[in-house]
């Protein structure tokens, strides 16, 4: 869009680029610039425009914009430019990932490339390694409290094993994803050290008070995030004499977003990590982005505008780039991380579906699928050109944010259901197999969330402990349940590292004084490779859940109805076990998959009367594409064991 005002300073901008600049080959970045130009200075304008050096920090914007595209190799702007052309690439049925620790998966970055095979045979091809950045020892909340965000910590690698690392997965056309924390800094880190020296320019780039008053007002309606080991917002300092905002951890300093000396800075670490090869950029803690008096701090509608500067500005440079929200938050507010068009996403184009994954948890505890299959119906449509996150685990804990309103139209009351949750799922429910524990009680409000491997908390620790063959047969199929509907929903499934594997809680995190009061470590295991061979001899566990996820990703891929169109159809069975929807290819319509799921511990029947007016063909010979066998149905009625799925076509 042109407009004379945007465009006179973009002129002026241009005419003050530094020689350096000015000298390179800028063809492809002139173009994105232009485009994106009258959005860029109207979100910059929106956040900073009352300032007075605003067209100097806009010169700053353009010319950190222009560094990143010199700097950008010719490999990764041939690849910008095919995923320009095919602009839709990300919502293949065809991307299967996976999370992990670097030092939990392998030894080190290094070591990464040795186990790609390992990743190509289960048909994985998008890797999230966990926060590698340099953090301090000790205090490191788990790698998120970053000291450089320029250096990778010597723990793990340098930027070398990191190249050597995206040369291999680009070779085999596997996704790179990284972490960066947009919210905070450690207080380790050069700008925290520097405040605290009694510099104000960096005293600047963080919430920096000399007495409570302030602090006071912003705790007024301010949660915590952490009650139990950092209660409050605010640390003071000694040495700087200062409160500072730290809503984490107290040794992780919040970033101020109103300065945009941190807007830029953060841009330039970004633009930094895309030319590293980096394929996807997960921006940890977005919903906290912006601070504001009188309100909770997060979801803030500045926080958004950031992320729609952020995403305006590497199109420019890298268009190539994707970003996935890190937003744990109520689906009311997750969707509009998406951004506000309405077909492309203009902040991120993946974000988390925790919503998804918490219904899951609460299918498992309460083996209906009541709470899922509401909550699922009331999820807000995302774009067309976004996608979903799904998974049943990541490295962190359990939170039940699912909406009240689902919690009792499913006829629960939503206190008393995630107390009955908590305690499920903590074991302290008198039928529970599962073996969690509880993370971050508040006794205040009495929520909490859940810590555990996915293994363990289905049941399978305890299976193997008591050698109850029931059990262990139950926990295996409860693991391939919800994975055949994080596989199958619509959107990128992200598997956890060790999964694959049914490894159970590492308790060793207890004897580790760095991670012993952090219990999330229970389910941030490192891999036992011996073990792991294991998948290859019948009759094994692991034998058992590694290739029955490796058929469905490999039938995943192939199925061109599980691609992310917008095409899902949540239906209901008159079952309150079930989980039903239909898939389609959106291409071909009528060429639909019907995705069915029993939560319970017994058998349950679909009545396909019940599908049959939402095209699905009553009379065709119906396939199960998982098993490729027919279906057991008497009459018009589909069989389904106990925690058994159907990806169901018909012939």
């Amino acid at each position: 869009m042109y407009e004379q005002e945007s465009h006179s300073l973009l002129n002026a901008i241009l005419d003050d680029l530094k020689p350096e600049i000015i000298r390179q080959d800028l063809r492809h970045f002139y173009t994105r610039l232009g485009a994106n130009f009258y959005a860029i200075y109207s979100l910059f304008h929106n956040l900073y425009g009352h300032r007075e050096d605003f067209q100097a920090q806009m010169l700053s914007l353009v010319e950190t914009m222009a560094k990143g595209y010199i700097n950008r190799s010719a490999e990764l702007e041939k690849v910008d430019i095919e995923r320009e052309r095919d602009h839709n690439w990300f919502l293949s049925q065809k991307w299967v990932g996976m999370a992990l620790y670097t030092n939990g998966f392998a030894e080190n970055l290094a070591d990464l490339t040795n186990k790609t095979p390992y990743l190509m045979e289960l048909g994985i091809n998008m890797v999230h390694i966990m926060p590698i950045l340099k953090c301090p020892i000790g205090k490191s909340d788990g790698g998120y409290a970053i000291s450089d965000f320029r250096q990778i910590d010597e723990r793990v690698g340098n930027l070398d094993d990191l190249a050597l690392v995206a040369k291999d997965f680009r070779k085999r056309d596997i996704l790179l994803v990284l972490d960066i924390v947009l919210n905070h800094t450690s207080d380790e880190h050069e700008w925290a050290q520097k405040a605290i020296q009694g510099e104000q320019r960096y005293q600047d780039y963080y919430f920096t008070f000399d007495n409570r008053e302030i602090p006071d007002m912003f705790e007024q309606t301010m949660p915590q995030i952490f009650p139990e080991t950092d209660p409050g917002n605010f640390t003071w300092n000694e040495d700087m004499q200062k409160w500072v905002m730290t809503v984490f951890h107290d040794y992780q300093w919040d970033l101020n977003y109103s300065n945009p000396k941190v807007f830029i800075e953060m841009l330039d670490i970004i633009l930094f990590w895309a030319n590293q090869g980096v394929d996807v950029l997960r921006l940890d803690a977005v919903a906290f982005l912006w601070k504001k008096i009188g309100t909770s701090c997060q979801n803030e509608r500045n926080a958004h505008l950031i992320l729609q500067l952020l995403k305006d500005c590497c199109q420019v440079t890298a268009p190539g780039v994707l970003f996935i929200a890190e937003a744990i938050v109520a689906p009311v507010e997750v969707i509009k991380y998406f951004g506000e068009d309405a077909i492309i996403a203009k902040e991120c184009e993946i974000a988390y579906n925790a919503t998804f994954m918490a219904l899951l948890w609460d299918g498992i505890a309460t083996h209906n699928a009541k709470l899922l299959y509401q909550g699922l119906k009331n999820l807000p449509a995302k774009l067309e050109r976004a996608t979903w996150l799904n998974y049943a685990r990541c490295h962190d804990d359990i939170g039940f944010g699912f909406d009240d309103n689902d919690v009792r139209a499913a006829g629960y009351e939503p206190y008393a259901h995630r107390q009955f949750l908590i305690d499920y799922f903590s074991g302290q429910f008198e039928t529970s197999p599962a073996r969690g524990e509880v993370f971050m009680r508040d006794e205040v409000t009495g929520d909490a969330r859940i810590c555990g491997s996915l293994a363990s908390l289905v049941g399978l620790e305890a299976g193997i402990e008591s050698n109850d063959q029931e059990l262990i047969n139950n926990a295996i199929n409860r693991i391939l349940l919800v994975h055949s509907l994080i596989l199958s929903f619509g959107g990128i499934p992200l598997l956890y590292n060790g999964d694959a594997l049914g490894v159970v809680n590492d308790y060793s995190y207890r004897d580790d004084e760095g991670k012993r009061d952090d219990n999330r470590w229970l389910h941030r295991p490192k891999i036992n490779w011996e073990r792991a061979e294991l998948r290859k001899k019948q009759g094994t566990i692991e034998y058992v859940l590694f290739n029955a996820l490796k058929k469905m990703i490999a039938i995943r891929k192939e199925t061109s109805a599980f691609a992310d169109f917008n095409n899902r159809e949540i239906l209901d069975t008159d079952n309150e076990h079930l989980l039903c929807y239909m898939r389609f290819d959106h291409q071909r319509p009528s060429e639909r998959i019907l995705v069915v799921a029993n939560f319970d511990s017994n058998p349950q029947y679909l009545d396909l009367d019940r599908v049959n007016n939402r095209g699905f063909n009553l009379h065709g010979q119906k396939i199960d594409l998982y098993t490729g066998t027919k279906p057991a149905q008497f009459e018009n009625r589909i069989v389904l064991s106990p925690y058994q799925f159907y990806w169901m076509t018909t012939v």
